[in-house]
């Protein structure tokens, strides 16, 4: 009998070829390649991933963040999530909190050969190609649900949800609805350090944070703040069983 360990990974491998070749949005699609042609000045030399981004992390993580969608000139890049968008960027302000809680080896994430590692925990996007402005359109956050739901099917051990940023909050709720839970009356709504329990069915992560997005509107003007950051994964560690 094959072990559960080499199922889970031939599952996640698989359906991370299906991200990779998803063409179902033709504007993110053509802006990705275009941004992947047309290259920042910085990176020149480089060779664009101009796909879709998979997700990235311990397959068995009972911790699963949730973010909005790649950045241009970072994953649209390195093709790995939260990376290479500069020093200072939203990889690295992230790391530095998941290592500070011990959920990342490293404090950066720079390249994806640079031996960054999760630990118990996963990275996964509601919007899997890079959009225009940072702003998919409702339907492009639709169509990539699929994704979402087919990575989370195969994270059986992932108890608590970090959702980055409001878009991610919603879309984590349209997929426990999906699948069946029950979101109740009033509907849970997002905010920095908010704690919402849903009844979802088994295997399904019931507990969601909020989390502000770290992106550099947030972190430059101290909306965000490194502390703050860290607090939220601290109180998910707390929360996992």
């Amino acid at each position: 009998m094959k072990p559960a360990s080499t199922d889970i990974h031939d599952q996640l491998a698989a359906i991370r070829d299906t991200i990779v070749g998803c063409e179902r949005c033709p504007r993110l699609r053509s802006y990705c390649q275009r941004i992947a042609h047309d290259k920042r000045r910085a990176y020149r030399d480089d060779t664009y991933w101009g796909r879709p981004v998979p997700g990235f992390g311990d397959p068995f993580a009972r911790l699963l963040l949730v973010g909005l969608a790649p950045a241009a000139h970072g994953a649209n890049r390195t093709g790995r999530v939260f990376t290479g968008d500069g020093n200072g960027g939203s990889g690295d302000f992230l790391m530095t909190a998941l290592n500070r809680t011990g959920f990342a080896s490293l404090p950066t994430s720079s390249r994806i050969d640079d031996g960054l590692a999760l630990y118990d925990a996963y990275i996964v996007m509601a919007v899997r190609c890079a959009p225009p402005d940072n702003a998919p359109e409702p339907e492009e956050i639709a169509r990539c649900l699929d994704h979402l739901d087919a990575e989370v099917a195969e994270l059986a051990r992932a108890q608590v949800v970090v959702a980055l940023g409001k878009i991610a909050f919603d879309v984590w709720l349209r997929l426990l609805k999906r699948r069946g839970a029950t979101i109740g009356s009033p509907r849970p709504q997002f905010g920095h350090g908010v704690l919402a329990r849903v009844d979802a069915p088994n295997g399904v992560p019931a507990i969601v944070l909020g989390c502000y997005h770290p992106s550099r509107q947030n972190t430059n003007t101290g909306r965000l703040t490194p502390e703050m950051m860290e607090s939220v994964f601290r109180k998910a560690k707390e929360l996992l069983k």
